[in-house]
């Protein structure tokens, strides 16, 4: 079973630079989208054998999320109950034998000036997550906007206090894991440096791969043993993320 995530930066700005293409190249069972960046009236895509369901964001041109799936799901739901569902902030998919969200994690933006609204959601998603994990297991994939150990960008000492690696967000990561998760690339790639989901468009940040890992696919500890590969696409373009891909046994 394949599944892929990515965050797009704006889904009608990479449709002009293969993204249907790399949709119908991938053949992915689930293909999930975080900061789709439109509107329910602005979409035309070719999502041949796909059911879609998208969140919108209420501001036009933000945030959004979206979920594709060959099989149809047993239920879909968009937010999980707190004011920034409002930004299309998550897309749940429930199958018979998990659930399935596609997440866009608010940023806490320059100086932390959002600091305290991301940790309330990140609080609030825990807690969400944690009450599906009482059905069945949870798969979580998405941007969570968080380099969560020093391994997983490429200068932790200059970023202690930035945006994604502030002590706070990673702390609220770590609680996430500890509530029963297993970040799967990490757990296949436990050493492995320099791979990385998202470079700034500035400095020739990607040409010199001065990136940051923030996009994950995430595991309910129940799925473990179906853990084959978690990987990151870091050769397709098109965004200033890469997809981010894993794959689990039958």
């Amino acid at each position: 079973m394949k599944l892929v995530s990515w965050n797009v930066n704006g889904l009608r700005a990479i449709q002009k630079k293969g993204f249907e293409e790399y949709l119908a190249l991938s053949d992915a069972d689930i293909f999930c989208l975080q900061e789709t960046k439109l509107q329910a009236d602005q979409i035309s895509l070719a999502l041949d054998g796909y059911f879609h369901y998208w969140s919108f964001a209420e501001r036009k041109g933000y945030s959004g999320t979206a979920l594709f799936s060959k099989q149809e799901p047993l239920s879909v739901q968009t937010g999980i109950g707190h004011p920034l569902d409002a930004e299309g902030r998550t897309v749940t998919a429930e199958f018979e034998q998990f659930f399935v969200v596609s997440c866009y994690t608010p940023n806490s933006q320059e100086a932390l000036a959002r600091l305290e609204t991301r940790i309330d959601w990140d609080a609030a998603f825990r807690a969400y997550v944690n009450t599906l994990q009482k059905q069945k297991p949870v798969i979580i994939c998405g941007d969570l906007n968080v380099a969560h150990k020093p391994i997983d960008l490429k200068n932790p000492k200059a970023n202690e206090r930035n945006a994604g690696y502030s002590a706070e967000e990673r702390e609220q990561f770590s609680l996430l894991l500890q509530s029963g998760f297993i970040d799967t690339f990490r757990y296949r790639y436990p050493d492995l440096e320099g791979v990385y989901s998202w470079w700034s468009y500035r400095f020739r940040s990607r040409e010199k791969n001065i990136g940051w890992r923030i996009d994950y696919w995430l595991v309910s500890k129940e799925l473990e043993n179906r853990i084959v590969d978690s990987t990151i696409d870091g050769d397709t373009f098109g965004s200033d993320h890469a997809p981010v891909i894993l794959t689990l046994s039958d």
